[in-house]
């Protein structure tokens, strides 16, 4: 979906978060979620797979997000607020990837404050490498659940990684 696209019924409009189950977020965190939140919501594509007893293309949709119990949960509804879908996803195939993406990002923010520009485009490299990786996971994970393009993934990723730090 390009931005020009924002009647689309395939499309996140609204993103809610449940932490209730992790530490209190550190200022900075709670920064990191809704800078991802935004991104997201600016520009995504997101048609979830539904049974036959839902119509299909009811959205836009709402998303609210938890992790639990090593878990992740995924509650889709469409605009009106009716449950369309709940999908519930071991983070384990995405803890290695979610750990490296974090340390990953903790050198290249402390790389911006005190490396020369080509080291710190080196460690940006492999930061989207990482970035993009933890994207096609999340296609792979979401598979037969939700239809989604690589940016959105790739939002979704981020967001993930946003909450799954302070778990």
């Amino acid at each position: 979906m390009t931005k020009k696209d924002k009647n689309s019924k395939n499309r996140i409009i609204c993103v809610e978060l449940d932490d209730t189950d992790l530490p209190v977020s550190s200022h900075e965190a709670q920064q990191e979620r809704k800078v991802a939140i935004f991104d997201l919501l600016e520009d995504n594509f997101f048609k979830p797979l539904t049974t036959q007893n839902v119509k299909p293309d009811i959205g836009p949709y709402k998303l609210l997000i938890a992790i639990k119990d090593r878990s992740l949960i995924v509650k889709i509804s469409s605009h009106e607020d009716i449950l369309i879908r709940e999908i519930f996803l071991s983070l384990s195939p995405l803890r290695h990837i979610l750990k490296d993406y974090a340390q990953i990002c903790s050198s290249y923010y402390n790389a911006v404050k005190r490396l020369a520009p080509s080291q710190i485009e080196t460690i940006d490299m492999g930061r989207r490498a990482i970035h993009d990786e933890g994207g096609r996971i999340l296609i792979q994970r979401f598979d037969q659940k939700v239809e989604m393009d690589m940016q959105t993934s790739r939002r979704l990723f981020t967001l993930i990684t946003a909450l799954y730090l302070e778990d």
